[in-house]
């Protein structure tokens, strides 16, 4: 106990709320430590309210009493984050809390629309303020820090954790990042509504071969450098506390055994100073790739690479005090690793107050508050995307004489929280479908049958799926994936949707030739629609929209809110598309404009090139026009910027809004450059008849790239530029940057 006293005295010198010295403290700390207890620093077991991986049997009271754990994942609410911080702190020789992470992806009680999504709805405000209400709603029950932002950019539908991202570009990657890291940590670490971030998967996780997870990945350093690194940047440039390393191996290296990236790219070169922990057993995994022999050699190369925290995978325990013995791994690393742990605990303040975060009152009432599912309800809406209402089948009018909701989507409570959903509730708290129509029709004008299952190849209720279609003015019909069917471990080949839901859209068509259908498509990622584009009016994209996301669908269909989403992930034609993206290369034989079935050109001869969404693409109830595109210049230098500036002129007949999308082309590079690469975008409110000037400035800083030579930096020449509402436009004007 005498340690413990001189250690409080340590920690706690100066006035709580003020500037502190926190690596002198850990200095001071570190003075005190075994080597065996710095080594518990690194290490992370799970605890048992969830399993989000290979389940490993291991005592986990017995290791956090003798000091051998730095954090727990998996463990949470007031009573079960108490239990254990009491093991850590009064059982052990010196007292460190430990640290509570957990996966808060889009929400933790209050679940918001999946990541990508949210990215759908353009609106950096909103992801700010979702993370935010998640930080608060999970540090509230004892989290210090979630396993989120999740900023892999991925063009690879078939992936299923493509759900957990922000879509296939780089520039709205690099914001949302930022958006993200805001809101989890806020301005002030101290403030116990606030919980640490972590970027991750680093790196190139989202480029996994075939879209299969975990799988091999391969590309040139070009790419890596151009496409998959970006965000992480951002986020390191945002503050963000932790990184966490992928399972992928990159060209030959398993990306947690890779002093390269771990070291020189991510600590040397982007001036990352937090800690980065494994993915989920990432560093035993080594072995099965091929990389390590054994679960010795693992811990080895883990550690010496630059992995600083072992997520679940016992080896860091196991062996590193032997390797250390054995000179292959230097006590500096160890230290290195322990005292940037240490200091994050520190910036939470957990050795001012280790039970800061728990606080039983705090638990109950901060959960599901109104104002959380108020914006729950706002973003989710703002989320979907109109992917197509021909003849204006939507809005719903709520005096239709009767409506038919048709599909196994449509009272869901459960998949529409979708995958990662924390500790949403998915039965009696989440707003179905069905539960949201409600607030505008009266039960005589709302008809239902399910239909089928999602999966079941029982075909049972179709007959009375076309007898209620048959007896209503207008059909609409909610179907999609089952949550399961998308996240991690999730990867699909057929991107249609599943199981016999097509063949019921196909039977209601024939039976009601001439009625207004609408589709309501909730999945987790881009889906093959090629035929229900012809068999249906009007698509609504709303994702796995989250708690309230009925409630959000209903404002859409009948009108209260005006669908503003659009779309940052291609909708492919067929799965033999993928990947597709709006901005690939060129090849040497581009398909002409004017004669896209040319032979001997780079195009298919059974589907255009083109996808059947866009990136980019959402409509709305009005329309919006764009005219008057102008340059301040067409001439910028290296020392000069320009503006590019464009009208916007609501022109139908409702409330709307509008995200406004700047491309840029560079026309000739040293290396070969995207046909066109989103450089700027803002989402305006536009009432109807109402125009606005909407400003872009363009500098050099957002025309540079690493060339072959990997040097950063921007090349003179002609560059394109448009202003447009999605990525499928021509280019129409030019500029110069002159030395």
């Amino acid at each position: 106990m005498g340690i413990k006293r001189l250690l409080i005295l340590l920690i706690c010198i100066g006035n709580y709320g003020f500037a502190q010295n926190y690596e002198a403290k850990v200095d001071s700390l570190m003075r005190l430590m075994t080597l065996q207890e710095k080594i518990g620093q690194t290490v992370m077991y799970s605890g048992h309210f969830d399993q989000t991986g290979p389940i490993i049997k291991t005592d986990n009271k017995k290791h956090i009493k003798e000091g051998n754990v730095g954090a727990m994942l998996n463990a949470h609410t007031v009573e079960g984050t108490t239990n254990m911080q009491k093991l850590a702190v009064e059982n052990t020789r010196l007292g460190i809390p430990l640290l509570f992470g957990y996966d808060v992806i889009h929400g933790f009680r209050t679940i918001f629309p999946i990541n990508l999504g949210l990215s759908a709805s353009w609106d950096l405000k909103m992801v700010e303020e979702s993370s935010r209400i998640a930080a608060e709603e999970a540090s509230a029950e004892g989290i210090h820090w979630t396993f989120a932002p999740m900023i892999d950019v991925s063009r690879e539908p078939r992936w299923g954790r493509i759900s957990e991202g922000a879509g296939e570009d780089v520039y709205l990657n690099n914001e949302i990042a930022k958006a993200y890291v805001r809101g989890f940590q806020g301005d002030d670490l101290t403030k116990t509504n606030t919980i640490l971030a972590c970027a991750k998967h680093y790196i190139a996780y989202g480029a996994a071969q075939a879209g299969r997870d975990y799988h091999t990945t391969n590309m040139g350093e070009g790419e890596l450098r151009n496409t998959y690194l970006p965000p992480f940047k951002a986020a390191i440039d945002a503050g963000v506390e932790t990184v966490m390393s992928a399972f992928n191996e990159l060209n030959g290296v398993p990306t947690s055994g890779s002093k390269a990236l771990l070291r020189d790219v991510l600590r040397d070169e982007m001036g990352f100073e937090g800690f980065v922990v494994s993915d989920y057993t990432s560093i035993n995994e080594m072995i099965p790739h091929g990389f390590a022999k054994d679960s010795i050699d693992a811990a080895r190369i883990g550690m010496n690479a630059g992995v600083d925290m072992d997520m679940m995978g016992e080896i860091y325990r196991l062996h590193l005090k032997k390797l250390v013995e054995d000179g292959k791994v230097e006590e500096a690393v160890i230290n290195e690793a322990c005292r940037k742990i240490l200091l994050a605990k520190f910036k939470l303040g957990l050795f001012d107050d280790p039970y800061r975060y728990i606080d039983q009152q705090r638990e109950d009432t901060t959960k599901y508050q109104q104002r959380y599912l108020d914006k729950a309800q706002e973003i989710a809406a703002a989320s979907s995307v109109l992917l197509q209402n021909k003849n204006n089948t939507l809005p719903l009018s709520k005096n239709s004489k009767s409506i038919a909701f048709i599909g196994p989507l449509v009272k869901d409570e459960a998949h529409i929280l979708g995958n990662w959903a924390a500790k949403g509730n998915r039965s009696g708290k989440a707003i179905s479908v069905f539960e949201g129509i409600q607030d505008y029709l009266k039960p005589n004008q709302i008809l239902y049958a399910k239909g089928c299952e999602i999966l079941s190849d029982d075909d049972s209720g179709f007959e009375e799926a076309i007898r209620v279609s048959n007896q209503a003015n207008e059909i609409v019909l909610v179907m999609g994936e089952d949550h399961h069917m998308s996240g991690e471990a999730a990867s699909r080949t057929d991107l249609k949707i599943p199981g016999i839901q097509p063949q019921l859209i196909k039977k209601i068509r024939e039976a009601n030739p001439n009625k207004k259908i609408t589709l309501i498509i909730m999945n987790g990622r881009p889906l093959n629609l090629s035929e229900e584009v012809d068999l249906v009016d009007a698509i609504l994209e709303i994702w796995f929209p989250g708690t309230m996301g009925g409630a959000a669908t209903a404002d859409l269909l009948f009108g209260k809110v005006n669908p503003s989403g659009k779309l940052t992930v291609t909708f492919p034609r067929n799965v033999g598309q993928v990947p597709i993206y709006y901005n690939m290369k060129n090849t040497g034989r581009p398909i002409p404009e004017n004669n896209p079935k040319q032979d001997y050109k780079s195009n298919y001869i059974d589907v255009p090139n083109s996808p059947l969404f866009v990136f980019g693409h959402g409509i709305s109830y009005t329309n919006f026009k764009y005219s008057d595109l102008k340059l301040s210049s067409e001439k910028l230098t290296f020392s000069n910027s320009i503006e590019a500036s464009v009208e916007v002129t609501n022109s139908g007949n409702y409330d709307g809004h509008e995200v406004v999308q700047l491309y840029i082309r560079d026309k000739v590079g040293s290396i070969t450059r995207p046909v066109k690469e989103l450089k700027g975008f803002e989402k305006i409110f536009l009432k109807k008849g109402e125009t606005k000037t909407v400003t872009f400035t363009i500098s050099v800083e957002d025309l540079k790239f690493y060339n072959s030579d990997m040097m950063y930096g921007v090349e003179p020449g002609e560059f394109e530029i448009a202003i447009a509402p999605s990525s499928d436009f021509k280019f129409k004007h030019l500029f110069n940057l002159n030395d």
